[in-house]
């Protein structure tokens, strides 16, 4: 019989045959989404080549629920859906034509059939396609949730009915895709992933630390970008854990900085095992390694005492720079109790850590502190001044810090990372999300370079030169801060100066009063000191110089005060990793620039195939063509990376093989587990539940009153829900 006058009529008769199986099945299905019901596939049979002989094809509503056995009915039971409808075909094939028949059709259901409204929600009619899941995964690398993604797409296919799949059938092909990410293991698909960076971009670093056992313990990885970033920012650098970020609660340590905007860049990250001096050690080490040796000038971190102990061995000359939101913190920790109404304690606590800038001033004012509060035995703040070099503005006043007092910075990254990860989260998931905060801070980078070019800077008085200097060569960002300082040397006076051969010195005061600053200016070299060591600290130069450079009749900003990591062009140059080749932050530039190229016009055919049945079955076909060409193109051409194709079983896909820092060869026995964490809650029965009431409610009725052996306590089922009730409504209380 002749199948293609029937597709048109679109109902199966005996004796109508297919090419396929997979044919008879599509024809099936069709003529179910016509007539209101699901397709369930049923029974087949094989020969011993594998051909299928014979396939049924049933309404998902035949058969019977089989009925419970147990001797308690479970607390939540499922409503019946099958009413031993018997609608079916069956096929069969013929070995003559090799094709299939319909050997037996039942044409009639004993049930309602679904309205058309409502055929698209019907089991074999949902389906999430190779194109949608393509679009779901997207749709959650950039932070959608399932909800916010199945609206969006039921927004571009033009309704709900037209997606083709439910929510559920997204959640589903998301947390099936979770689990194939992780068949190795989280320690092989982690190593997998940054194999995957790596072969995309080969600068990309990544390292593990194994302990005895030969578990990972601590992962370290920087970018190619990172590393570029801390080529040029890389001389004032943050450190700071957070927690909050992962399943597994491992402390996420961030190494941050400045860009010449005054924006976050990120240099590396590390998830560690745990926060002690060992720990440290390997990170910070790591990290140096990573860089190609070249240390920070200035690393500021919290009150770490195992921090400070690693720093001082990997980090020698590096100046350790403490916190001071972590100070303060500590401070009302330790000496809160120390508070009274109307105390001063914090005021001259404050003055001392950012306002005096002498170093005889700062101790005259700690000992009146210490001895008018009693706090002469008080061991932490004993052990606070003894390293006031690290914090008090008096002793750091000529470190370079860039303008940094506190890891701000780092606990700003935290906030926005914690926005974007989740406990649930796997490692793979943890670094592809991670990657969406370095995107975000990239991109606001891209946006400040964007207006720097397209806004002129608001310069306050054009007519002067240095201003006009300073706006062509600082940052925007930069440029405000320089103009404020233009702007207080206008309220400068010169007290006195005192002329020798080579130097001047100048004392210079504000006009209104305040301290009084001592400049030297050096007469060969036209260079500038002044006492305030602004320029130091901040690599901008201070009110008190600019008004002596133009007492001496300097216009514009001498080269050797123009710090370079402030400037338009700070990233000017090249960078090279630890193998000396060339990093590239984006190898894939052109991928991006030719899919901007494709991506509308394709959308473009694909909105206009659309419009019709006959010209998006044309489109299909010729894209169907146009992939298989391109996939012949890319497999002549491109490199296949070499892949494991071992299949691993469960003894094994937790033992992958890397290199240790002896560039030997060692077996990694999966992540080492951090204990600690949030425990999870034992789903519990119906019964254990009832029985555990009972077992509570017949000890405090025991203790209460006396009850007889033969008189058994026992729990209605009104008060067992009552119970449940109250202590369910307890314990949220309690969170």
């Amino acid at each position: 019989m002749d199948c293609s006058k029937l597709v048109e009529d679109g109902t199966p008769e005996l004796g109508m045959e297919f090419n396929s199986e997979e044919d008879a099945y599509k024809f099936y299905n069709k003529y179910a989404f016509k007539m209101g019901f699901s397709v369930r596939k049923d029974y087949l049979n094989k020969d011993k080549d594998g051909v299928t002989t014979s396939r049924r094809y049933s309404c998902c509503k035949e058969g019977v629920k089989r009925k419970y056995e147990g001797d308690v009915m479970p607390k939540r039971t499922r409503a019946p859906t099958k009413t031993g409808c018997g609608a079916k075909m069956v096929i069969v094939l013929f070995r003559g034509t090799m094709k299939y028949r319909v050997h037996d059709l039942v044409l009639e259901h004993n049930h309602e059939l679904h309205i058309a409204q409502c055929a698209h929600m019907m089991p074999s009619q949902r389906k999430v396609s190779e194109a949608q899941g393509f679009q779901a995964e997207i749709s959650e690398d950039a932070g959608l949730s399932l909800k916010q993604s199945h609206e969006l797409m039921g927004k571009e296919a033009g309704g709900m009915g037209n997606v083709g799949y439910t929510r559920e059938d997204l959640k589903r092909y998301l947390r099936t895709r979770r689990e194939r990410s992780l068949k190795y293991g989280e320690a092989g698909s982690m190593l997998n992933y940054f194999q995957e960076q790596t072969l995309e971009n080969p600068s990309f670093f990544h390292a593990v630390q194994l302990d005895c056992e030969e578990q990972i313990t601590n992962i370290f990885w920087a970018d190619a970008g990172m590393l570029i970033d801390y080529k040029f920012f890389g001389d004032v650098v943050t450190f700071d854990t957070t927690y909050k970020t992962n399943k597994e609660y491992r402390p996420l340590g961030v190494f941050v900085g400045f860009n010449q905007h005054r924006q976050i860049v990120i240099f590396g990250a590390a998830l560690m095992y745990d926060e002690t001096i060992d720990s440290f050690k390997w990170v910070f080490g790591t990290f140096v390694e990573a860089m190609c040796g070249k240390r920070p000038n200035t690393i500021l971190t919290d009150q770490d005492h195992a921090m400070a102990a690693a720093l001082s061995v990997v980090m020698p000359e590096t100046f350790h720079g403490l916190c001071t939101f972590h100070i303060r913190r500590n401070f009302m920790k330790h000496l809160g109790n120390h508070y009274k109404e109307n105390s001063d304690l914090p005021y001259m606590f404050g003055a001392c850590m950012y306002e005096f800038e002498e170093v005889e001033q700062f101790n005259r004012v700690w000992e009146a502190m210490v001895k008018k509060h009693n706090l002469e035995n008080n061991e932490w703040l004993s052990g606070l001044y003894k390293i006031r070099d690290k914090w008090a503005r008096c002793m750091m006043k000529e470190r370079w810090t860039a303008g940094m007092r506190s890891t701000q910075l780092s606990e700003s990254l935290n906030a926005a990372i914690k926005n974007h990860l989740k406990l649930d989260h796997d490692l793979v998931q943890f670094f592809r999300h991670f990657n969406r905060v370095v995107d975000e801070k990239r991109h606001n980078e891209l946006i400040a370079e964007y207006e720097m070019r397209q806004k002129l800077p608001m310069v306050g008085l054009r007519q002067t030169p240095m201003l006009v200097h300073a706006s062509e060569t600082y940052s925007p960002t930069v440029f405000v801060a320089f103009q404020n300082e233009y702007g207080e040397s206008t309220a400068m006076v010169i007290l006195r100066q005192q002329d020798a051969a080579m130097f001047v010195e100048f004392a210079v005061m504000r006009y209104d009063g305040g301290l009084e600053r001592i400049v030297v200016f050096n007469r060969n070299d036209l260079s500038v000191h002044c006492s305030c060591k602004k320029y130091e600290n901040e690599g901008i130069l201070c009110g008190h110089a600019l008004k002596v450079f133009d007492t001496v009749g300097i216009k514009i900003i001498p080269p050797e005060y123009i710090k370079r990591r402030w400037t338009k062009r700070a990233r000017a140059g090249d960078c090279f990793d630890r193998r000396g080749q060339e990093v590239v932050a984006d190898p894939k530039v052109m991928i991006s620039t030719r899919y901007r190229e494709l991506a509308p016009a394709m959308i473009k055919v694909a909105t206009r195939a659309a419009m019709s049945e006959d010209t998006s079955k044309v489109a299909i076909t010729v894209i169907s063509d146009l992939s298989k060409r391109v996939e012949l193109l890319l497999s002549e051409s491109e490199e296949q990376p070499l892949q494991n194709q071992k299949n691993l079983n469960m003894e094994e896909r937790d033992k992958i093989e890397i290199v240790n820092e002896m560039g030997e060869a060692v077996v990694a026995r999966g992540i080492k587990k951090r204990g600690g964490g949030k425990k999870s809650r034992v789903m519990r029965s119906w019964v254990d539940k009832f029985d555990r009431v009972k077992r509570k409610s017949r000890l405090s009725r025991t203790t209460q009153t006396t009850v007889s052996e033969s008189e058994p306590t026992s729990v209605s089922f009104e008060e067992y829900m009552f119970m449940g009730c109250r202590s369910s409504t307890d314990s949220v209380s309690h969170k």
